[in-house]
């Protein structure tokens, strides 16, 4: 990460440590990350103003100053109209970060003005239809009314604005004048993440982990002319989309379209903020707040449903591992599933995600998920699904990952990688299991893990201890059982041990004691005391 990233984000981070109090961080993190995205919106609408309305900063102005000026001047509503026409949301000028700023500065805050500022968002983003999905209510998980931000409405309203001042205190751009908010604002999920524990799991995906993902779906030839998109089922804070854009060729950033489905409402608000920070357009975010495997994406009023689904380029997740889920008979019905054999179990609903997600992978498509190692060899309902995947040739890559690498859990898991469209039937297993590094509270995958994972990828073949390319009638050979060590032999054999080596260095040790014991008998002959 850059140093300027990494420099500017500790000392946020320290900051808000020193403001939290007793808040548990995983409460915090709503209100600080809130706070920087409405920032962030707010000079983002300052700077399309400036650039298509002539808002100027003169005769020592701010561009704040001219908005209220001329929307005094010309109609507030005018430049909320333009504003949710073009960009999808508005903020008044009486709302604008620098007019709160100001008025916290001349202690004009009111502990009204902040339900005020939020109730007006929600208003104005009614406004534009179409993006309406994507900003309405985002900042609901804002409790304005919480104790433990004080026992009065004043006291709440005065930890509000130094929560609002400490947002504000940073520079958001590195020495080169970069605008790098988006990527402090990933450092700040992942510092959240890790310091919610189990939690923290459940909302993001380590950065490392997310960049095998998304080099693997990414690998070959795109073509840039069209439109490319990527499909989380279980997105979390959007952090994995991200960075499947990421490894995109940098001219498609406006082709790229993202979509996402979040059961939990906070992780759904995140996600919206933090792909609107790393500046995806309200028009390239597709995100549903549902249960992916009770409703089928999208849903809505554009929904097309399971009976018309989408279909993705690329396929990405991380879901929860064996998550209780309703297998209930009629979801045999649904299309989803119904070509498998069985359901996954109730207790256990990775091949339920697994089998969503492959459900919407196009014909040319690639996937990759993260799962527990218990997919690939438990028995039952799960292996009759695993058959049934591997028989119609989707199963393309069993990528073993080291243990402890995410927030929350310390078991082992692997990238499952699957194509539809494939024309050899062979399946690639990797043990990257032994590849990392140790950091503080969890391990981590370095850049050269990473890279020797995607080469053993690409290059498709045997490598010692590390990699193999099992043909179907070894799959076969196997019951179908796909437990890496069946296929990878990552065994070290002890050296043999020289047994006259062993003996001669016994007999020395013997002369060395007999010696030693002799020079101790003398010494205590010398004192009158009877030999050992």
């Amino acid at each position: 990460m850059d140093n300027s990233i990494e420099k500017i984000g500790a000392k946020l981070w320290e900051m808000a440590n020193e403001l939290r109090g007793n808040m548990d961080a995983s409460e915090y993190k709503n209100y600080i990350l809130a706070f920087m995205f409405y920032r962030y919106l707010s000079e983002h609408q300052e700077k399309y103003f400036a650039e298509n309305v002539g808002l100027t900063a003169e005769d020592g102005k701010t561009l704040n100053d001219d908005y209220v000026e001329k929307a005094a001047e010309y109609g507030e509503d005018q430049f909320i109209k333009l504003a949710s026409d073009n960009l999808g949301y508005a903020i008044a000028p009486n709302d604008t970060w620098a007019s709160l700023i100001k008025r916290i500065d001349e202690g004009e805050v009111i502990p009204s003005d902040y339900q005020a500022m939020f109730d007006n968002f929600n208003n104005n983003a009614k406004l534009n239809v179409q993006a309406n999905k994507d900003f309405q209510g985002v900042f609901n998980d804002v409790n304005l009314g919480d104790n433990k931000l004080g026992t009065s409405t004043t006291l709440r309203a005065k930890s509000l604005s130094k929560i609002v001042k400490l947002v504000d205190s940073m520079e958001y751009t590195d020495e080169n004048g970069k605008d790098i908010l988006g990527a402090i604002y990933e450092y700040l999920i992942k510092q959240f993440a890790s310091s919610a524990g189990k939690k923290g799991g459940e909302f993001y995906t380590p950065h490392e982990v997310s960049i095998v993902l998304s080099k693997l779906v990414t690998l070959g030839e795109v073509d840039q002319d069209k439109e490319f998109s990527v499909y989380d089922p279980t997105c979390g804070s959007g952090s994995l989309l991200l960075t499947v854009g990421n490894q995109l060729p940098a001219g498609m950033k406006d082709k790229i379209q993202y979509f996402g489905q979040e059961l939990n409402t906070t992780t759904y608000n995140l996600a919206r903020m933090n792909l609107m920070m790393h500046n995806v357009d309200y028009f390239s975010m597709h995100l549903s707040n549902a249960d992916t495997l009770e409703q089928d994406w999208p849903d809505g009023p554009d929904a097309q449903g399971i009976d018309r689904p989408r279909f993705f380029d690329a396929v990405v997740a991380n879901p929860p591992y064996s998550a209780h889920w309703n297998n209930a008979e009629s979801k045999l019905k649904d299309p989803r599933f119904s070509d498998y054999g069985k359901l996954a179990p109730k207790t256990k609903a990775d091949y339920a995600f697994v089998l969503h997600s492959l459900y919407h992978l196009n014909a040319n498509g690639k996937m990759a998920i993260v799962l527990p190692h218990g997919v690939l060899f438990r028995g039952a309902a799960e292996e009759m699904i695993r058959k049934n995947i591997i028989d119609k040739n989707y199963l393309d890559a069993v990528i073993g990952l080291p243990a402890n690498l995410f927030y929350g859990t310390s078991i082992p898991t692997c990238v499952v990688v699957f194509k539809k469209n494939r024309s050899n039937k062979d399946i690639l297993f990797i043990d990257a299991s032994k590849d990392f590094e140790k950091a503080k509270n969890q391990n981590r995958l370095t850049d050269e893990n990473i890279d020797k994972i995607i080469e053993a990828y690409k290059e498709r073949k045997d490598i010692d201890k590390y990699a193999h390319v099992a043909s179907l009638d070894e799959i076969k050979e196997n019951d179908y059982n796909l437990n890496i060590p069946r296929y990878v032999d990552t065994f070290e054999e002890e050296p043999e041990i020289d047994l006259a080596e062993v003996n001669r260095q016994l007999k020395e040790d013997d002369a060395e004691i007999a010696e030693l014991e002799k020079k101790i008998n003398e010494q205590l002959k010398l004192l009158g005391v009877d030999e050992i």
